[in-house]
């Protein structure tokens, strides 16, 4: 791997630079013994002993030099960022298992134990995750060769199975607009809701429709079906409501043609609705999503590792080393990763283009997430007790240990848990779970803390703000330990469950039956948090500082399920049909006919907002004729106005014919640049202190919307 020397470099820093610089590092007989030199060192580090004020002098002095270091960009700084971050956390864990242990009562093992393996486990979490990501390839698209005779086959699958037309209907069309050789090219709807309406529709569109009489292995049985009637020599599958791009075929064929050894393309899955955490807490386009990281960062250092995951969706997959792994896994609930693993086993590459080429809908209701989450949760585990990367034939360590963070990712429930619930072990009973000094625990804890999160701001800033990572597990902690126990125990236990889409939210509602656990964890830290200034002030006075290190322990514990109860908040979602925010070329010719020049603002499938140029002699009801446009391409539909505040217009969209649908998905969703720049100057590059405030403005919401909801009765 070579050291990328793009820096912005300034003053004392050039420093670096002549030493990233030094042609000599390309030879091994230096580059082993540094690297050996620099294992030894941060090995002393780790294990050195120091009192607490030295470890205080310590931890200050590394914190300072990686304030100092964060200031330069380049990819040697985070490399020495990591490094930091995993010295330090390593000597607090080493510090924690050697000096700190509490056995002297059933309680106090049970808590000090239990923390100790909870902090083992965010370790290697955290360990793994810095490889994982260390080095993201952001691949670029390969180009197609000319000739489109030399162009492969390709059969477009689109599952469903309790999917509503409407949903399934604008991923159908647009992928029947898919830009490749129309005799290279097949679509199918695969439909194990055996419905009459879906064949209809079919037949009236001119793509092929599949059925079977059972719903054997759910989607992946779904699926391996098709792959039995079908002959083209790759197959690309979407979601039913992933509308994919005219242009997808186009942008990732391409490295199929140049690498005879690729089996598997994966593009990142976009949504154009907001997920439970945006909608319920209004943060859609400003705060990246739950699936950003993934998406947007974690894919991408997988690809360096030539371990990029099958994600279900918007992906290629060739079709003959598919049938050589006997098509998509049937073992385990998340069949996706379970197919590229296997993939990966037989020697084929993968590859992961982070340009996107599709588009989606989020699930609706946080239930519907806790659903998939709890589904991804149990397939993950599953394939440890059945297929562990981390032994067999034909994986690299790489890959292994890339599959294997996936699957530990999915096992934070008990952690979090326990990193929830501790503090309360001395509040309410006096456990004493750490057994230290609190002033030598925050010496060692806090600059562990505060260096893993400035490296991780630094790697995940454009995908992941600062501390919502603990907001989201703590919302789906409680939920994913269930099935994931279980799957442990038993492999085989658990079903495949659909994510329901295209649903609505007629009345804003709290959820009690998902928000419950968080209510009684809420009412516990505040009933600790009460007890601990009791501790601080009457009871355990002469130990204050651990009484206060647990107050504020059980104060960062109650922001997250604080805003975990708000996200339980169900607001109203009564759109048929998102809103895209795009500007893309239009016209309205006028009942007058006169023609005016505009561009939209957003459009939907129902109907449209458009900025003209001036004002226009129009009122509610008129009909209009709206016209958009795509490159040389004119599509007219009728429209009647809505509204109009000066200069923006807004019309729905009158009694489209089929013809007309299939014209205003081409126009929009499935134009080839329909997602291009979509979060540019929308969400913010992530800064600790602005993560802060944010996971504070959502903690208190969820207060008031507890408060108000136990008023209201709800």
């Amino acid at each position: 791997m070579k050291i990328d020397k793009r820096y912005t470099w300034g003053g004392p820093s050039k420093l670096f630079q002549s030493i990233t610089a030094w042609q000599r590092w390309d030879s091994n007989a230096v580059r082993f013994p540094a690297i050996l030199l620099m294992l030894l060192f941060a090995s002393w580090a780790v294990v050195m002993p120091l009192d607490g004020g030295e470890q205080l002098v310590f931890g200050l002095g590394v914190y300072l030099l990686a304030i100092y270091l964060r200031r330069y960009t380049g990819s040697f700084i985070t490399l020495v960022l990591i490094s930091l971050s995993v010295v330090v956390s390593t000597r607090y864990l080493y510090w924690r298992a050697t000096e700190t242990l509490n056995t002297t009562t059933w309680l106090n093992a049970l808590f000090s134990v239990g923390l100790l393996l909870s902090e083992m486990y965010a370790w290697l979490v955290l360990a793994l995750g810095y490889f994982q990501t260390i080095w993201p390839l952001n691949r670029q698209s390969t180009p197609l060769p000319p000739n489109q005779n030399l162009w492969p086959t390709v059969d477009v699958l689109i599952p469903t199975y309790n999917e509503p037309l409407d949903v399934v209907k604008m991923t159908a069309m647009a992928a029947a607009q898919i830009d490749w050789p129309a005799d290279k090219l097949k679509i199918y709807i695969l439909d194990d809701g055996k419905r009459d309406e879906f064949r209809d529709f079919a037949n009236k569109i001119g793509v092929n429709y599949i059925t079977r009489d059972d719903n054997r292995n759910a989607k992946a049985g779904n699926l391996n079906n098709a792959l039995k009637q079908i002959s083209g020599e790759y197959v690309a599958i979407f979601d039913c409501d992933h509308i994919p791009t005219r242009s997808f075929l186009q942008v990732s064929m391409g490295g199929f043609l140049a690498d005879p050894k690729l089996a598997l393309v994966q593009t990142p899955h976009h949504f154009l609705s907001p997920d439970p955490f945006e909608r319920n807490l209004g943060t859609f386009r400003e705060v990246p999503n739950e699936g950003a990281l993934f998406y947007g960062l974690v894919q991408d250092g997988n690809d360096l590792w030539n371990a990029t995951f099958f994600c279900g969706s918007c992906a290629i997959i060739k079709r003959a080393p598919l049938d050589e792994v006997g098509g998509i896994a049937t073992e385990t609930v998340t069949e996706d990763a379970h197919t590229s693993l296997k993939l990966h086993r037989l020697g084929y590459n993968s590859a992961y283009l982070n340009i996107i080429q599709a588009a989606g809908l989020a699930t609706e209701t946080l239930s519907g997430h806790v659903k998939q989450r709890m589904r991804w949760a149990r397939g993950m585990v599953q394939i440890f007790r059945t297929d562990c990367p981390l032994f067999g034939k034909g994986l690299t360590w790489a890959q292994r240990f890339c599959y294997s963070n996936a699957i530990f990712h999915f096992m934070y429930g008990f952690p979090r848990m326990f990193f929830l619930l501790s503090p309360l072990a001395y509040l309410f009973f006096g456990s004493y779970i750490i057994n230290a000094p609190a002033g030598v625990i925050a010496v060692y804890a806090l600059p562990h803390l505060a260096l893993s999160f400035m490296a991780n701001s630094r790697m995940q800033g454009r995908y992941r703000h600062s501390f919502w990572n603990e907001a989201y597990e703590t919302s789906l902690a409680w939920y994913i330990m269930w099935p994931a126990l279980f799957a442990m125990v038993n492999p085989k236990a658990g079903k495949f469950n659909v994510t329901a889409k295209g649903g609505r939210i007629e009345q804003e509602f709290f959820d009690w039956q998902i928000g419950r656990p968080y209510v009684v964890f809420f009412i516990l830290l505040v009933c600790g948090f009460i007890i601990g200034f009791i501790r601080m002030f009457w009871f355990n006075a002469h130990e204050w500082d651990t009484a206060l290190i647990n107050i504020c322990w059980t104060a960062y514990n109650l922001i997250m399920v604080s805003a975990t109860i708000a996200v339980a908040m169900e607001t109203r979602q009564i759109r048929k049909g998102w809103r895209v925010e795009r500007e893309i070329p239009a016209a309205v010719v006028l009942p007058s006919g006169q023609v005016v020049d505009c561009r939209t603002r957003d459009y939907s499938e129902g109907g449209i907002s458009l900025v003209l140029p001036s004002t226009v002699a129009l009122k509610p009801q008129d009909n209009i004729t709206l016209l958009l446009f795509r490159r040389e391409v004119e599509y007219k539909f009728p429209a009647e106005v809505v509204g109009l505040h000066n200069t923006l217009l807004r019309v729905r969209f009158n009694n489209l014919t089929l013809e007309q649908e299939r014209d205003l998905v081409a126009a929009t969703l499935s134009r080839a640049d329909a997602w291009l720049n979509w979060l540019k100057d929308r969400e913010e590059v992530d800064h600790p202190l602005r993560g802060i405030k944010e996971i504070l403005h959502y903690s208190w919401l969820g207060v008031t919307r507890l408060l108000s909801s136990a008023h209201k009765g709800v």
